[in-house]
């Protein structure tokens, strides 16, 4: 197995965070009093319980890197989660940025920001 780093997000309630993520294909893959392990193909999130979280003071956020962000983005807007600029959940389109990346952002129901970013072609590296 490589090196990586894994998210580690705050969720008040395991049973809301799994149906919430579960929408758009995240699965369980681990579970206990205090830490909920997601996966997605290769990608896992993982979850500590703060239950007295308060989702608009909430300031975690992380990175979902894809090779295509556009079907992840179409998932989770398939998934019910809106188009807007206020509240949570929410969904941000997906945009070029000026660094020269594709961009979207779900704020998910915890006031979390998870960027959805397209990974660059092997090309754009070289």
């Amino acid at each position: 197995m490589s090196d990586r780093a894994v998210p580690n997000l705050p969720s008040r309630d395991f049973d809301d965070t799994l149906a919430f993520y579960g929408r758009f294909g995240f699965e369980p893959s681990y579970r206990d009093a205090g830490r909920l392990i997601l996966r997605r193909g290769k990608l896992q999130v993982e979850f500590f319980l703060f239950p007295d979280l308060v989702p608009e003071e909430s300031s975690f956020m992380c990175s979902i890197r894809v090779d295509d962000v556009d079907e992840l983005y179409r998932q989770i807007k398939a998934s019910g989660v809106a188009e807007r600029t206020v509240g949570s959940p929410r969904l941000l389109p997906v945009r070029l940025q000026p660094w020269g990346q594709r961009v979207g952002f779900l704020v998910d129901p915890e006031g979390t920001q998870l960027h959805l970013i397209e990974n660059l072609s092997q090309s754009d590296n070289d």
